[in-house]
């Protein structure tokens, strides 16, 4: 899971020394319309279907809670916080895995773009366990290659 950042960086306040969160964020573009998007990501557990990296997802019996079982080992466990499928968007956050990060909230939404649609994937975390700047690298990569199964980016 380690590939080159895309957006983003950690900051630091200078005045009060307190460390925000770090964020990640990737907006990708697609020929088809955002129903037709929407269908393919809006599906909470149908994130197996699009992201290479994620082998099975098993939804909780409440649709809220999606176990991904993770290509080469490890799970992770994410709760869905609110789905608005008129506007096309989710949040979710992570309560388990892998990672090296923490109190991570990710928002997926589609909209109507001239070319078709653009998607944005966006998300704040902290790192737990590894360095900032390599926590930040996992989350990138992730968000990358979800692009470039999204759209080919």
């Amino acid at each position: 899971m380690r590939t080159a950042a895309i957006f983003a960086a950690g900051i630091l306040s200078m005045s009060t020394g307190v460390a925000f969160a770090l964020d990640s964020s990737v907006t990708m573009t697609s020929s088809m319309a955002p129903d037709a998007v929407w269908k393919k990501v809006g599906d909470f557990c149908g994130i197996g279907d699009w992201r290479p990296a994620v082998e099975k997802c098993v939804l909780s019996a409440d649709g809220k809670q999606r176990t991904l079982s993770l290509k080469g080992g490890g799970t992770l466990v994410e709760a869905l916080e609110a789905v608005d499928n008129t506007s096309h968007t989710y949040t979710y956050t992570i309560l388990s895995g892998p990672l090296p990060v923490t109190n991570y909230h990710s928002t997926i939404s589609v909209s109507p773009d001239p070319k078709g649609s653009s998607i944005k994937w966006v998300g704040k975390y902290d790192a737990k366990g590894a360095p900032d700047a390599d926590a930040k690298k996992v989350i990138d990569g992730i968000y990358e290659g979800g692009e470039k199964a999204l759209v080919g980016g």
